[in-house]
């Protein structure tokens, strides 16, 4: 009680002004009718503000889950989308003018939506963590992309999530191809730029131009073929090289990465058995 009535005492000269100025501003605004108008203007102008603050912080969360369905259904689209590339290749005659059709077993799969719930871009080897996991049909070396192109491949998975290993990690590497000529590589990252990775095993007799386009070549279980992986920044070659250095800039931008989908192979089981059979 005693400190309070020292900090009255000691500030009683600001509180009198603040009382004094309270009651000359009332007094203004009451009387004279331009002032109130003044006044009243500058308060709806400060509500306005507030509330257009409010309902962009509301609109805020509102977009990030009008996002998130917007995800799920696009990938929803997308099975269906595969679905009914499969059932029409059903329905093409091919060259013998066989009876039979069917869909061709590499291409029987669909995606499972996720999101990312952390990351890391600045490491040597770097990790992702989607909220989807096992009981949700994911499991590990399932491959996951986005809709801009090759993410990486799940690691582990728990219950209710899974860590994936980008592109932007040394531990994998990525089989693609050039767009237009078919000619196949691998995708190893160098550790450095988020959004540059490096391919090799391209012959020197490989004709190159800056900006040609890789996808994925189909030649592994983990993605499918065609799937979008960067294009050509800048390449080279010494007079005693067999193979260019190939330096790519990545379709994915790491550093917003929200939404993902992970890949489902629905014949994955049946071709890695196949596969471990040894030679006799």
């Amino acid at each position: 009680m005693k400190n309070l009535l020292n900090f009255l005492i000691k500030y009683s000269v600001v509180f009198l002004f603040l009382v004094l100025e309270i009651i000359s501003l009332s007094m203004v605004f009451n009387n004279k009718d331009y002032q109130k108008s003044v006044f009243l203007s500058s308060s709806n102008s400060m509500v306005s503000t507030l509330y257009e603050w409010n309902n962009s912080i509301v609109e805020f969360f509102k977009l990030r889950a009008a996002n998130d369905n917007l995800s799920e259904e696009n990938t929803a689209l997308k099975n269906q989308v595969i679905l009914l590339q499969n059932e029409l290749a059903t329905l093409q005659p091919s060259d013998t003018d066989s009876i039979h059709f069917r869909i061709p077993p590499e291409m029987e799969y669909k995606f499972i939506p996720a999101k990312v719930i952390n990351s890391s871009t600045n490491k040597l080897q770097n990790y992702i963590t989607l909220n989807k996991g096992a009981s949700d049909g994911i499991k590990p070396d399932m491959g996951v992309v986005s809709d801009e192109g090759v993410v990486g491949i799940v690691k582990t998975v728990s219950n209710r999530f899974a860590v994936v290993i980008p592109v932007l990690n040394p531990k994998i590497q990525v089989s693609c191809k050039f767009k237009n000529s078919n000619y196949n590589g691998s995708l190893l990252w160098s550790g450095q730029d988020y959004r540059y990775s490096n391919l090799t095993d391209i012959a020197r007799h490989v004709k190159l131009a800056l900006g040609d386009t890789l996808i994925t070549s189909g030649l592994t279980s983990t993605f499918p073929a065609g799937i979008p992986v960067g294009c050509i920044e800048d390449f080279n070659i010494k007079e005693s090289d067999a193979y260019y250095n190939i330096k790519v800039k990545l379709a994915v931008n790491f550093r917003t990465l929200l939404h993902v989908k992970v890949i489902n192979y629905l014949n994955y089981n049946e071709q890695k058995e196949l596969e471990k059979i040894p030679e006799e």
